[in-house]
């Protein structure tokens, strides 16, 4: 369940949306016809000064006329400005929080919450509030469903008994029959009215319910029940769209998961950690670590060219066929990488890819390197923090011909190599050299209390590049206490990052994967 945070109460006024009119218009409520008063009525309703733009002559009708079209016109604006800023939002949650703001100036309250519960049970339930506390909401969870007006939208689908389409407590503290929880719960919350509606769409039936409270007795006007209503069709329109997609964003990001490893191996003389985010779009960036005969460890990272669910299946299929081969041939690097391009060469042509792969001898502290067009390791210790060069080769899938030199490491005690891919640097926004320089300097700034852990080393090095370590939105991360430690990895790997068109919008939600190994 997810909590707005809490907002500051007051009167049962609304406050004024910024460069937003007509929400408390002085002009009359229209009607949706006009009739321009006659005879008698015309007569009545002036004084005996003759017409011709005095009061009381046939001016009068006009500036009636012309006063309830500026006030159409205003409410107009006032609805085109705020369906403007909601069909802005990009993600549910902040859609869902700009339905409860927008909403409470259309109402004239200043507290709500939104219930989300999606008719066909396939999630996500949450529920928002818009100037209340985490403790305001769950006081109001503590009322019976049934008593609440959430409760008996989103229990009757269909609509309430005799049609209805809204619920109205015009003066909570005064209502007969009311649950006695409510109306405690209410006077607790100074809590004197509420104004209820359900979010329901044609194609995808009941969304949920919101409701928006008042600090004093009072009940929307007919004219702000026309506006919210007419601004709630299109917002649950709109959230219907959104909750779709994010749907799609987390089957694609579990799927994702599902291909990479969920625990890392125990390895006598090495420590593992790795740091994972999943971009929005479903990146094609994955890692492995395997133990190999003789207590050698496999290490792998790398990533296929593009976004989306085919590219994501890409990478489990390169995945597994790296680890047959590292099964069958891991001590040479280079074999491994030759034996996967030449795979994807005859079954997937028309795809790229680049991965760098290590067989590591951890009783030797040895480690070979291999390496096809993928970002170099960087090795950081007490007395040294530099990169390994294996970039001299072509990404796989590029050259008819595929060849690269392998690369020998001799890791200190109590040094750490980092294996990552190129969604480290370019989630950093930066040209590419002014990236690699950014990382070489994070990795050189790790407190020497903590070079001994690979998951600080993970969490720092993460954090001074792109922000946020272990534990953040869509991470995921797993680190051994001790040597020969078994790594669980968080199985909580969320979409993170934010969308765009942009080439910049493209970098700042690509995948990361960051994997550390610490010799002892």
């Amino acid at each position: 369940m997810e909590y707005a945070p809490a907002g500051e109460l007051g009167t049962m006024s609304a406050p004024h949306l910024p460069k937003v009119a007509g929400i408390d218009s002085t002009v009359p409520s229209p009607a949706h016809t006009v009739t321009p008063p006659s005879g008698p009525a015309a007569a009545a309703s002036g004084s005996s000064t003759p017409p011709g733009g005095h009061p009381g002559g046939a001016s009068a009708p006009a500036a009636v006329f012309q006063d309830r079209l500026a006030g159409w016109v205003s409410d107009l604006t006032t609805l085109h400005e705020l369906t403007e800023r909601l069909t802005r939002t990009t993600r549910l949650q902040d859609a869902l929080h700009e339905l409860l703001r927008a909403g409470a100036a259309l109402v004239g309250a200043r507290r709500g919450l939104v219930v989300l519960e999606p008719s066909d049970g396939l999630g996500p339930d949450t529920t928002l509030g818009f100037g209340l506390s985490r403790a305001d909401l769950g006081h109001l969870e503590t009322v019976p469903r049934a008593a609440t007006s959430h409760g008996r939208l989103l229990d009757t689908p269909a609509g309430l008994p005799g049609g209805e389409r809204e619920i109205v407590h015009a003066d909570l503290p005064a209502e007969d029959g009311l649950d006695p929880r409510h109306r405690e719960v209410s006077a607790r919350l100074g809590c004197a009215a509420s104004y209820a509606l359900p979010l329901s769409t044609t194609a995808a039936g009941r969304l949920g319910a919101v409701v928006w409270l008042y600090d004093e007795p009072a009940e929307p006007t007919e004219r702000r029940r026309h506006l919210i209503g007419l601004y709630a069709r299109h917002a649950t329109e709109h959230l219907g769209r959104l909750l779709e997609l994010e749907r799609a964003r987390s089957a694609l990001t579990t799927l994702a998961q599902e291909l990479l490893p969920t625990r890392l191996p125990r390895v006598p003389g090495v420590r593992l950690a790795v740091r994972h985010r999943t971009g929005r779009r479903g990146g094609g960036d994955w890692y492995d670590a395997l133990p190999l005969p003789e207590d050698a460890l496999g290490l792998a990272v790398g990533s296929v060219t593009g976004s989306g669910p085919a590219v994501v299946a890409a990478m489990g299929r390169l995945r597994a066929s790296l680890r047959a081969y590292a099964l069958m041939e891991g001590e040479d690097p280079v074999a491994v990488l030759s034996d996967l391009e030449l795979l994807m060469r005859l079954t997937e042509p028309a795809r790229a890819a680049t991965a760098l792969f290590a067989y590591c001898e951890p009783a030797m502290r040895k480690i070979t390197f291999a390496g096809a067009g993928h970002t170099p390791p960087l090795i950081v210790g007490a007395h040294r923090t530099e990169f390994v060069e294996t970039s001299l080769s072509a990404p796989l899938g590029m050259l008819s011909c595929w060849e690269a030199p392998s690369v020998e490491l001799s890791p200190a005690p109590g040094e750490t190599v980092l294996l990552c891919t190129d969604g480290l640097l370019r989630r950093t926004g930066e040209p590419m050299d002014r990236a690699f320089a950014r990382l070489h300097a994070a990795g050189a700034s790790v407190p020497a209390g903590v070079r001994g852990d690979p998951g600080a080393v993970a969490d720092h090095v993460l954090g001074c590049m792109v922000g946020g370590g272990s534990g953040g939105p869509g991470d995921a991360g797993g680190s051994g206490g001790s040597a020969g430690g078994a790594d669980a990895v968080d199985a909580a790997k969320g979409a993170v990052g934010r969308g765009g068109g942009s080439r910049a919008g493209e970098d700042a939600d690509a995948d990361v994967v960051l994997l550390a190994a610490c010799f002892g």
